[in-house]
């Protein structure tokens, strides 16, 4: 059964396990099955390509960014601008939405 990711795709997180700690990036993907997402310009790695005439794709050593677990990123919230874990709260026409615990303030 797949499990419901907190994080989505576009949201601006802050890295705090492994080499790259302490940087902030964009969620490019999510996979909550896996529960893995890839952050823009963070755990790159190199890539060994073979060129592709079909596909015009160059051969070579290709740099790109690899996927890190969700529990070592935190959220970026919009309003204080601080990493913080996520809350929910209940609108008054029943919808559920993401909060910050920090500030209080909805994170859509």
């Amino acid at each position: 059964m797949p499990t419901v990711s907190p994080i989505k795709k576009n949201d601006e997180v802050f890295i705090l396990r492994g080499k790259d700690r302490g940087k902030s990036g964009r969620v490019l993907i999510v996979n909550p099955e896996k529960q893995r997402i890839v952050v823009e310009g963070v755990q790159m790695i190199k890539r060994h390509t073979r060129p592709n005439p079909q596909k015009n794709i160059k051969g070579g050593i290709v740099e790109k960014e690899a996927s890190i677990h969700i529990s070592n990123v935190a959220l970026v919230c919009k309003n204080c601008k601080k990493h913080t874990r996520l809350g929910t709260q209940v609108l008054g026409d029943g919808r559920r939405v993401r909060s910050c615990k920090k500030c209080g303030s909805t994170i859509e």
